[in-house]
């Protein structure tokens, strides 16, 4: 099976790029008509090869000297032989400055005329047809072109400077036409059906791989080397990766694990602890094959100040993604003088290649079936997803792994009868809270007020960043956005989908909390497909107040209506929430369960030209753009197998 990178770009083709020169518009510092010399220039050149002509003959006169001097001359011949060399060393330096300075006058009487021609253009605004000056060399072209030839002339007849290379694109922060464009399409097409391809996955292809992960062929650790303690950072789902990593590094240095804890973020205040969120018993139990997993430390370990005899073990200490051989090295020994090692703030360091088979399979099985979440939320979970679906006669193949056996069924409408179809959901992520935001650097249109609150926002949050912005020279956001790394607004995420094809009937559920812009800056969303909801529409306030105040328990929430949605479409690549969901929709999905994930660089591309590119154009190329990102991939070497498990380690493939 072949691999590739899903985010490796790969060259247009020439049709793609006749497509967008024909309806994007060319450039306004491409000019549709090519110039030739003008007849002022003509005459300059002849002038110029007859006065070049008489040039070139004195010099080479002076260089063999003069026909007619005497040959008897009383000079000595090495003299001679000398003093022509030298002559002709010059003559050739002459010959070759000659040249330089003709092509030099000739370029500035060609550029002379042009200015001349343009002058006589700007006179006469409206000239009369002339058919010897041929304005339009191709009337057939399309109305695209034209109108981009009429913007072209006009900036020429203003006399606007034309800079050379590149232009500078400018972020356009509300995409006014373009959406103008996507509600105009969607009012027309409201009718139509949808693309099959926007709710089905590469099936034949995707059938093939079956989870495994489960497969155990080792004896169990007695942890008899000590006990590894870990209080996991960041959000819920960089601890969940914790917690795999930690299991897999217990198993390592055959360590008895301590039952993990999480660390309280400033960023997204929630006191919630492992147990609040995961069965700490099936954790136990499920591992219990490959780990030994106490609850806590032994009352004699209790006591230890663990910073005096340094066994504490915190990021800074650790690289990210360490191999195997350091923690064998580092913290092995360590584990063995002092019984108990604290790893605080441990995140992702645990390298995913080269590590043992066996080892990666640990890791995807914690991943995919050691961690079930606590049945308040299973239950709040199956309660979303059946309101989502509109009840139906079916369940999707995730759902018993998300909410569990006994919630699963609730899902389904026990009075649905066999012809009672569920509807169909496409689940968003929308990774655009303020603390994306203001990481990423890049710029969304707020203007001058936007960058004073993100700048005081990584001052607080982010203080490493703020002072590196002020220590060093960053990439500019124009700089960021072409290269693909600014998370997708809610702007650039609607016109994606109706690019797409998504009715306007569809139902869309976002998921993130606190949309940086907050309702305004949804408000793009929600007048293209008005069956937009988020959990709060969904769930009542009842429903919602057990996870009052506890960031982390909603976005398990978020988690379960992605991961059982018909379609998932992600709008920045790097989040940990959308790379777990899609994992877990291959690995449960059996090939049913498509994500959409742009490439956000050519994604970028294509929305820079939202002042000149036609609809239909813009449908290709994000449809082609998507179609590109959406086969069945082996996991590339060094990728996370809980975003890529499709890999001998976490899946089995059958031909």
């Amino acid at each position: 099976m072949a691999q590739e990178r899903p985010d490796e770009e790969k060259p247009e083709t020439c049709e793609v790029r006749v497509q967008d020169r024909i309806h994007g518009g060319a450039s306004p510092v491409q000019s549709p008509t090519r110039l030739g010399p003008t007849r002022f220039s003509e005459v300059a050149g002849e002038k110029i090869r007859n006065s070049g002509s008489e040039f070139v003959g004195s010099i080479w006169s002076w260089i063999n000297g003069d026909s007619n001097r005497n040959p008897k001359n009383p000079v000595k011949r090495g003299k001679r032989k000398r003093i022509r060399t030298a002559k002709t060393a010059v003559g050739v330096i002459a010959l070759v400055g000659f040249f330089i300075f003709v092509n030099w006058f000739m370029l500035s009487q060609l550029h002379e005329g042009r200015a001349w021609l343009r002058r006589g253009f700007s006179k006469n605004r409206n000239p009369k047809p002339n058919p010897k000056l041929n304005l339009d060399p191709n009337p057939n072209l399309s109305p695209g072109v034209k109108r981009a030839s009429v913007r072209v002339s006009a900036s020429v007849q203003h006399g606007e400077k034309k800079k050379m290379g590149k232009p500078k694109k400018k972020y356009n922060g509300t995409y006014g036409r373009m959406l103008a464009l996507a509600a105009h399409a969607l009012a027309e097409g409201q009718n139509k059906l949808e693309p099959k391809e926007l709710w089905r996955e590469p099936k034949d292809q995707a059938l093939a791989w079956k989870p495994c992960a489960d497969q155990r062929s080792w004896k169990p650790n007695d942890g008899k080397n000590g006990y590894i303690m870990v209080t996991a950072n960041g959000g819920i789902n960089q601890q969940r990766v914790a917690v795999c990593n930690i299991v897999v590094i217990a198993r390592l240095l055959n360590a008895t694990l301590v039952v993990p804890k999480f660390m309280f973020s400033d960023v997204w205040t929630d006191a919630s602890q492992f147990g609040d969120i995961y069965q700490v018993e099936h954790f136990i139990k499920y591992l219990s094959p490959d780990i030994r997993i106490v609850k806590k430390l032994p009352k004699e370990l209790q006591s230890l100040d663990l910073e005096a005899i340094s066994s504490v073990v915190t990021d800074m200490d650790v690289m990210k993604e360490a191999k195997p051989g350091f923690y064998m090295k580092h913290i092995l020994p360590l584990l063995l003088k002092n019984r108990v090692v604290h790893f605080f703030g441990f995140g992702n360091r645990l390298a995913f290649d080269p590590i043992p088979f066996q080892l990666q399979r640990l890791r995807c099985r914690c991943n995919f079936h050691a961690l079930s979440f606590v049945p308040k939320i299973q239950e709040t979970g199956a309660i979303l997803v059946r309101r989502l679906r509109d009840s139906g006669s079916h369940l999707a193949p995730v759902d018993p792994y998300l909410v569990g056996p006994k919630f699963a069924s609730f899902i389904l409408d026990k009075k649905a009868g066999p012809l009672h179809k569920a509807s169909k959901y496409l689940a968003v992520h929308l990774r655009f809270e303020i603390d994306m935001v203001a990481h990423s650097l890049c710029y969304f249109g707020g203007g001058d007020a936007e960058k004073r609150e993100l700048d005081a926002y990584r001052e607080k949050h982010f203080p490493t960043l703020a002072n590196l912005t002020k220590t060093k020279t960053m990439p500019s956001p124009e700089d960021l956005r072409t290269e693909g790394l600014c998370p997708l607004s809610p702007e650039e995420a609607v016109l994606m989908l109706a690019g797409l094809g998504f009715n306007r009937k569809t139902r869309v559920f976002v998921a993130g909390a606190n949309i940086y812009g907050g309702t305004k800056r949804l408000a793009a969303l929600t007048s293209l497909y008005p069956n937009l909801v988020t959990k709060e529409n969904v769930l009542s306030e009842t429903e919602l107040e057990p996870f009052k105040n506890h960031s982390s328990q909603l976005a398990v929430l978020d988690f379960i209506a992605c991961a059982a949605s018909d379609a998932f479409a992600m709008t920045d690549s790097g989040s940990q929430l959308s790379s777990l969901v899609s994992g877990y929709r291959i690995y449960y999905g059996t090939g049913k369960m498509p994500t959409i994930r742009p490439n956000k660089r050519r994604f970028s591309d294509i929305l820079l030209k939202n002042n000149t590119i036609e609809w239909k154009v813009f449908e290709q190329r994000v449809r082609k753009n998507v179609r590109q990102t959406k086969h069945v991939l082996v996991r590339p070497t060094g990728r996370s197998v809980y975003r890529y498990p499709r890999c001998k380690e976490c899946m089995c493939y059958e031909d």
